[in-house]
């Protein structure tokens, strides 16, 4: 999902609430927050992506058991300096800005490591390197296509929503950060899967009630015993939950 930037013209000068609000909620439901920035920013102190870095990892700490998602800071405009010289440089902003932050005290001497797989690419400039910069995006591409592998960019997926239930899961997500409370993620997803069994075992029932062959079974008990009744009733159910 595309959360337009921070400098975006529709969010206005001083909409920070929503972009903390926009930042927890990718953070809750992402496996990879790619972030832009501008080569000549790197090193920087007053560098354009620094409000957003002390964004995502101040409300990172207000979930209460995060997995560890991947940031993928992608380079824009790369000059002639070899990625090896920029990407120390990045990192070592980074964890200046992560020292800055105030933690709970459960993550006062908790490492970047913990909450975050950092990971960096750098591109070259469109305007004048186009074709490079198209080889680049593809390469990238590719990264994303493969990013559920082993060792691939999506990082700790081990409490990851089923498809079936990411609809009610964003939606439950949403309405607990804009009325501004912590996030359990353990819990709500206790929940989602609660619901999400709730709705499956209700549309097995209503198949149930439907078919031909129980309709039938179900008409013949009021008259008299039916033989095989048991075995004739397996066969039914196990057709639904088949389905």
């Amino acid at each position: 999902m595309d959360l337009e930037g921070t400098d975006g013209r529709e969010r206005g000068e001083d909409d920070t609430a929503f972009e903390k609000q926009s930042a927890l909620f990718a953070l809750a439901v992402s496996d990879i927050v790619l972030i832009n920035m501008w080569c000549h920013d790197i090193g920087r102190e007053q560098a354009a992506n620094k409000p957003l870095l002390k964004t995502v990892f101040q409300v990172m700490m207000r979930l209460f058991s995060p997995r560890k998602t991947t940031l993928l800071f992608v380079i824009r405009d790369k000059t002639r300096t070899p990625l090896e010289n920029l990407e120390p440089l990045l990192r070592e902003d980074i964890q200046k800005i992560w020292d800055s932050v105030p933690k709970p005290q459960a993550h006062r001497e908790t490492p970047l490591s913990e909450f975050f797989n950092v990971e960096v690419v750098a591109l070259s400039s469109y305007e004048e390197k186009e074709e490079q910069f198209k080889e680049q995006v593809g390469s990238l591409r590719q990264r994303f296509y493969h990013s559920i592998a082993p060792g691939g960019l999506a990082g700790d997926r081990r409490a990851v929503v089923p498809a079936s239930g990411f609809s009610f899961s964003a939606q439950q997500i949403w309405k607990i950060i804009k009325e501004n409370k912590d996030l359990d993620l353990p819990a709500h997803k206790v929940m989602v899967a609660t619901v999400r069994c709730e709705e499956i075992a209700n549309e097995k029932f209503a198949y149930l009630t439907e078919n031909e062959d129980w309709c039938q079974l179900e008409e013949a008990v009021q008259s008299a015993p039916v033989p095989g009744f048991g075995k004739k009733l397996t066969l039914i159910i196990d057709a639904c939950l088949s389905e």
